[in-house]
């Protein structure tokens, strides 16, 4: 017998909207289960993508970049302290030690081709691993020491030969980019050298986040009128010019570091004006009235669907950044969370995409699917996904925040890490001018000497 028309009518509608949601990521940001079932939905898709673990493949490394490993670890690592899941743990600390390289995140096989910015985000992933008691394995170096020694390695290219100071984008002359300072190898660095402060309590480190804070502020990289960021400048303007695009990660590293230097100071007022004057850039620029003010957005991209794989990372870090500044400078949790908890939301209705159903697309502030997904679209939104934790913590739970050295950090310190030879284990000299000039030095000798040997196999063998 066939059914009646208006039974059938049901049945559809039941049915469309059935396969409609069925496979849609469901959060609700007020159950803590229901964050923590986000989340690991998220972070299984995001390493369906990685391969390194397996067998012939390079632990720690993802196809075409080196840098997003670091991302992807940091943001693992993240993940474990919200939720407690240990899954990723194995294969996160295999990729962080594989890729460790002379102790500094320098490895020998990458090396020639790395930036600044490329370096520091596996400084800023053993920094979080070292700051969240991230579980060490005996023999090998601790997390701080290991972003200790990326410290140790970028301090020395300071360049004053140009712009009074700053990082070069990029380390070596030959490379396209090297006439570039630009914001994240500088904020980066100031954001490490702000953690490793207070975490250490070293002035070596304090004074050179003071150093490239108050060096950035001379440069359109931080309009401390305004509170912009400028994404580049070049040292053939000696730093005057600027490129404007405008990158949520620029202002999560600036706004992070001076976070901590808010904490380490307890409350300094030049923190405060600057963790204040960048949050609210970030606010007004990242999270759209259009799109009802608590959503983020990347601006510079997502309209016209033109992110690359780079910039579809940012928003992650953006959101990890402020939930943490909520730990340490806590005034500014009442701005700030009801921002991660409905960019969560938003996000999770994104997460309807790929083989999966749960592949999480770029733009959260649209209801459907954008159609993208990748592994750093769903790296962003495992960040913001695990960051909601934030709501549901207490201590009894062993939810502590960034530790220190004297609030039960365990990882020891090593302040000549990443270095040749080492001096006394207990003491970190101030970078002097000859040090910076010695490093110039020879890195033209090295140079001189990779062109001179290029020429001699091409022209003399």
């Amino acid at each position: 017998m066939v059914p009646p028309d208006w039974i059938r009518a049901v049945f559809l509608t039941v049915l469309l909207a059935f396969q409609g949601t069925v496979f849609a990521l469901q959060l609700d940001v007020n159950d803590e289960q229901s964050i923590k079932n986000a989340a690991a939905t998220t972070a299984y898709n995001m390493m369906s993508y990685y391969h390194g673990n397996e067998s012939g493949q390079t632990p720690g490394k993802l196809p075409d970049t080196w840098w997003e490993g670091g991302a992807m670890f940091m943001t693992l690592i993240q993940y474990w302290y919200w939720t407690g899941d240990t899954s990723y743990n194995e294969v996160t600390t295999q990729g962080m030690l594989w890729q460790k390289g002379d102790d500094n995140y320098f490895p020998a096989n990458d090396s020639n081709y790395l930036g600044n910015d490329d370096q520091v985000f596996w400084g800023l992933a053993a920094m979080t691993a070292a700051e969240l008691n991230y579980p060490e394995e005996d023999g090998q170096p601790s997390w701080l020491s290991l972003a200790q020694g990326v410290f140790n390695t970028q301090v020395p290219r300071w360049d004053t030969s140009s712009c009074q100071g700053g990082l070069r984008w990029q380390i070596w002359p030959y490379q396209a980019g090297y006439t570039t300072k630009n914001a994240i190898s500088n904020g980066g660095l100031f954001q490490l050298a702000a953690r490793l402060g207070r975490y250490t309590n070293n002035d070596t480190y304090i004074d050179w986040a003071e150093k490239i804070w108050d060096w950035s502020a001379t440069t359109p990289l931080l309009n401390t009128n305004e509170w912009n960021i400028a994404d580049t400048t070049t040292t053939e303007a000696q730093c005057k010019d600027h490129g404007d695009i405008q990158w949520t990660y620029n202002y999560g590293t600036f706004l992070s570091g001076a976070a901590y230097m808010y904490n380490l100071t307890d409350g300094a007022d030049k923190w405060k004006k600057g963790l204040d004057g960048l949050l609210g850039s970030a606010f007004q620029k990242f999270f759209p009235q259009e799109f009802g003010g608590n959503v983020m957005s990347e601006i510079s991209c997502e309209p016209n669907m033109m992110c690359d794989r780079n910039q579809d990372c940012f928003k992650g870090f953006l959101a990890s950044w402020l939930t943490f500044a909520t730990t340490i400078a806590p005034y500014t949790a009442g701005e700030i969370i009801p921002k991660i908890q409905q960019s969560a939301l938003a996000a999770s209705k994104q997460c309807s995409g790929g083989s999966s159903g749960t592949g999480c697309g770029r733009r959260w502030h649209q209801a459907q699917w954008d159609g993208e997904t990748s592994l750093e679209t769903d790296m962003s939104a495992l960040s913001v996904f695990s960051s909601n934790m934030i709501t549901h913590v207490n201590q009894g739970q062993g939810y502590h925040g960034p530790l220190t050295s004297n609030t039960g950090g365990t990882s020891k310190s090593d302040p000549n890490a990443g270095t040749a030879p080492k001096s006394s284990p207990n003491t970190l000299s101030p970078i002097t001018t000859g040090d910076r000039a010695g490093a110039s030095i020879i890195t033209i000798m090295f140079v001189g000497g990779w062109i001179a040997a290029i020429t001699w196999l091409v022209y003399g063998g």
